[in-house]
């Protein structure tokens, strides 16, 4: 498993093969990691159609350095600007739910590199709701202790008041987004995570024309169901189209 090392010295897990231009960056979502099912999915059909590919597990994630009570929405964009950087030429950006904030906030920082979005239930500003979600006891002892663990579904989190002090911070859905090439945005109608609405939302806060939305009556939030990632490809094909 090779690694990248940024300035602080922490290491980077990630896996990247070369073939032709432009290539895809796939962004895992919140407590996720590199080798999901969207993730191999996509990995294998850039592989079969000799494109270039990369996938990373943010620092705190997967086999990547440290904690994820240690780190924010701020570090993780970090993260990303750092691996589209060892790219070279366009890229097509992939978000899973948090990955699909994180591609927003660097669209505009590496706008010459980055040609075409793919949210997969994105979840920009999810931070907000969350906090407000969150039992009385819980966001009690934010406020006190500046920590606090929760089970949400099958997953244990340990968030930090940073951790929404940074996420308000980073909120890209307050103003329009600058944004002009395309973007392809799927959600599934059965999540229960990020609300579907959301996807909407983003889309009227979009200033480009060319962006396509996907709502999915029978898929969740995970997205990885056989026919999920068929509706995945389809769409990295008709980006490929579109530039």
């Amino acid at each position: 498993m090779p690694y990248f090392y940024n300035k602080l010295n922490q290491k980077i897990a990630y896996k990247f093969f070369k073939g032709k231009s432009p290539g895809i960056i796939f962004i895992h979502g919140l407590n996720s990691n590199m080798q999901g099912t969207k993730a191999l999915s996509i990995e294998k059909y850039a592989k079969k159609r000799g494109i270039s590919f990369l996938k990373f597990d943010c620092r705190g994630h997967g086999k990547s350095q440290g904690n994820f009570n240690d780190f924010t929405i701020s570090d993780w964009k970090n993260d990303l600007l750092n691996m589209i950087d060892i790219t070279k030429g366009p890229q097509i950006l992939i978000g899973s739910s948090m990955g699909g904030w994180l591609m927003f906030l660097v669209a505009k920082l590496r706008k010459p590199k980055i040609c075409g979005l793919i949210g997969l239930a994105a979840a920009p500003d999810f931070t907000k709701p969350l906090f407000k979600e969150l039992p009385i006891k819980n966001r009690n002892q934010i406020k006190q202790y500046g920590i606090t663990q929760i089970k949400k579904g099958q997953y244990k989190y340990v968030f930090s008041k940073n951790f929404f002090i940074d996420g308000n911070k980073n909120a890209i859905l307050k103003r329009k987004l600058n944004i002009t090439i395309p973007i392809i945005l799927i959600h599934g109608l059965k999540d229960k995570e990020v609300k579907p609405q959301l996807t909407n939302t983003i889309a009227k806060k979009i200033s480009g024309k060319n962006i396509q939305i996907r709502f999915l009556k029978n898929s969740d939030h995970s997205l990885s169901k056989k026919n999920d990632l068929k509706i995945i490809n389809n769409a990295i094909s008709n980006i490929l189209n579109l530039i």
